[in-house]
């Protein structure tokens, strides 16, 4: 038999070619362990271990035994269907593990699930857990697979095995009665699961694609202990509560309809005023900051994609081509090739670079339908998009004053806590040494120098150049990528892009692709989140709503508004036959940050009853006084 070395805590064991993990661990006098990682892959304690390498071992609390214990909650889950639904109603497609928890996608002849079944599922979970059933591994030739799966009328099943590569072992797990399709890794029995809790319940087209058959998909949370199940509970708890998919629609922010397309956004006129607000914003500060602004159109001709390398590399993400007048155009997925096209419009000289194109680009991708979830996961979206093109001596400053803008327009959203990752050169890339070892240290020294701490992340950067990644963390702690700065040497070369320097002679310029805010739909959902839907005073699309106590204060609460709107600030009143309470119960249900109540008191004395959302009843202004008052707080961004 072949033999295989294998390190275990220091000391080198060798052992025969498919000895399964647990067996090697026996060798080596490991105890309680769960499973093992071995060049980068967990396996559990059945699995054949067939290639050398140093074997660290997982043991119950650490973050590799989640993955193990949560995998093995999904196949629970997917027994406890069975002998709820019967073996052969029940057709499993997959199952895998989240970050906190599992899912697992199934269809269920004759019953349509619901959250209302959850309790009742989870019971029959709690019930296989107790009889801790040994899991037991096996491996099978394809054609035993496939009976095996067609006898259980898995027919999704059969589907995944038909893909699986000739080369690859199939396996396949049991506990008691119930056997499913599996690499693993799992328990060594159902009795070792943690504390878990079943939470929701979304429709899931078969393998992400809508012209395939939708299935159920049932969705849960596991950790070790009860203590920390509850505090995550908890915690989703309040992001429910901050779904901006709700509050899109409590704000009339946005919809989305099914006659218009599938992740296609419409901005209602709430969210227009927000998305202008937002738009004037960035165009300003970009043009404080010597940007040129350009725009561009929504398709190109293919030889476009083509040269840039998209239609190569990108074409599963791009809608199919449109013929027109013989040739194929495409919508674009990217603003690059035509900001490129832009630059090329005439020669360029050293002189004028840096140059720094910014573009409210709208984009389209075509996203599996699976993936489509609100204003997060889109197929058409506007980035705020720029690119700079600059010579290998201004790289440095460039990169610098770029970072710099990024996290100042963070800042001034409301985002304070950044984590910054550098992403290095990867194992195939294009450029030479001096590139990457230029434009990785720009990197490194304009983090430096602005003073922030940063994150390698070693060879995760483009094959065509490095990047910065920001990442923000939100009023609840979650983290989310927001602005990227990317080096690319790739698209240059493909458009042959050049400068004329002080020599007379051409060069090839560096390109940084560059967005702040991503997109302008994604952050959109995410600042909803942010901020549970009380957007600052300066972004909110009603800043200030005029509440009249009675009929006869109808005159001046117009004077009020009036007046407000001359002075630029966006303000309505509610003139409805509605009791006063009522009026400010929907105006704060609107997430409206401000409130003037008027009445006798206040149309004698020319004054406003200032309440907000946030500091609630701040008395009596005068009317001037309180436009001095919100103006601050508008330039101020608070």
């Amino acid at each position: 038999m072949e033999k295989i070395k294998v390190i275990i805590n220091g000391k080198e064991y060798e052992v025969e070619k498919g000895t399964p993990l647990g067996k090697i661990f026996e060798l080596a006098g490991i105890k309680d362990a769960l499973g093992g990682v071995i060049n980068g892959k967990i396996i559990d304690l059945q699995t054949p271990v067939r290639e050398s390498g140093e074997i660290k071992p997982v043991y119950r609390g650490s973050k590799e035994s989640l993955e193990i214990m949560r995998h093995s909650l999904a196949h629970i889950m997917a027994q406890a269907l069975k002998e709820l639904y019967g073996t052969k109603k029940v057709h499993l497609g997959v199952g895998p593990t989240t970050e906190e928890g599992f899912y697992y996608d199934v269809e269920v002849e004759g019953h349509k699930i619901t959250e209302e079944d959850l309790p009742k599922i989870e019971k029959k979970m709690k019930e296989i857990i107790e009889r801790d059933y040994p899991i037991l591994r096996k491996e099978l030739s394809r054609e035993e697979a496939i009976k095996l799966f067609d006898e259980l009328k898995e027919k999704y099943k059969i589907d995944i095995i038909k893909e699986i590569p000739e080369d690859e072992v199939i396996s396949v797990y049991e506990q008691g009665d119930f056997i499913d399709l599996c690499k693993g890794p799992h328990l060594p029995s159902t009795g070792k699961a943690g504390a878990f809790k079943l939470t929701s319940i979304s429709g899931a087209y078969w393998k992400g694609r809508s012209d395939q058959p939708q299935l159920t998909r049932i969705y849960g949370l596991a950790f070790w202990s009860d203590k920390e199940l509850k505090e995550r509970l908890k915690f989703y708890e309040e992001v429910k509560k901050r779904d901006h998919r709700k509050l899109g629609k409590e704000l009339e922010f946005f919809t989305i309809d099914d006659n218009v397309g599938a992740g296609l956004i419409l901005w209602l006129p709430r969210g227009a005023i927000y998305r202008k607000v937002l738009e004037d914003y960035l165009r300003e500060e970009h043009l404080k900051r010597g940007y040129q602004l350009v725009y561009t159109p929504h398709v190109g001709k293919s030889k476009l994609w083509e040269t840039s390398g998209h239609l190569e590399c990108y074409k599963q993400n791009m809608f199919p081509a449109m013929k027109i007048d013989e040739e194929e155009y495409y919508v674009k997925p990217m603003n690059c090739p035509f900001h490129i096209a832009i630059y090329k419009s005439r020669v360029r000289s050293y002189k004028e670079l840096p140059l720094k194109l910014f573009e409210l680009g709208t984009v389209y991708r075509y996203e599996l339908s699976g993936v489509l979830h609100g204003l997060l996961r889109v197929r058409g979206f506007t980035q705020d998009d720029a690119h700079i093109i600059c010579t290998p001596e201004q790289v440095n400053d460039v990169i610098r004053e770029t970072l710099d803008f990024a996290l100042t327009t963070l800042k001034d959203f409301g985002f304070n806590e950044f984590k910054i990752f550098l992403s290095t050169r990867p194992e195939y890339s294009i450029g030479s040494d001096e590139q990457w070892e230029v434009s990785q240290n720009a990197l490194k020294k304009a983090i430096e120098d602005l003073g922030y701490t940063y994150e390698i992340d070693e060879g995760g950067g483009a094959f065509y150049g490095p990047k910065i990644d920001v990442k923000v963390k939100d009023a609840i702690g979650r983290f989310w990528q927001l602005s990227t700065i990317q080096f690319d040497f790739n698209l240059p070369e493909r458009f042959d892009m050049t400068y004329v320097g002080p020599d007379n002679k051409k060069h090839r310029p560096y390109m940084i692709h560059r967005a702040l805010l991503g997109s302008i739909e994604r952050f959109t959902g995410i600042l909803l989140e942010h901020y549970a839907g009380l957007l600052p005073i300066w972004l909110s699309p009603t800043q200030v709503m005029i509440v009249p106590i009675a009929d006869r204060h109808h005159d001046y609460a117009k004077k009020v508004l009036e007046y407000l709107k001359e002075n630029g600030i966006r303000a309505e009143a509610d003139f409805r036959e509605e009791r006063m309470n009522a009026k400010i119960r929907e105006a704060e249900l609107k997430k409206i940050p401000v409130i003037l109540v008027v009445g006798d008191r206040e149309a004698e004395s020319g004054t406003v009853s200032v309440r907000t959302k946030k500091e609630g009843n701040l008395g009596s202004m005068k009317l001037e006084e309180f436009l001095n008052w919100i103006r601050e707080k508008i330039k101020n961004k608070e």
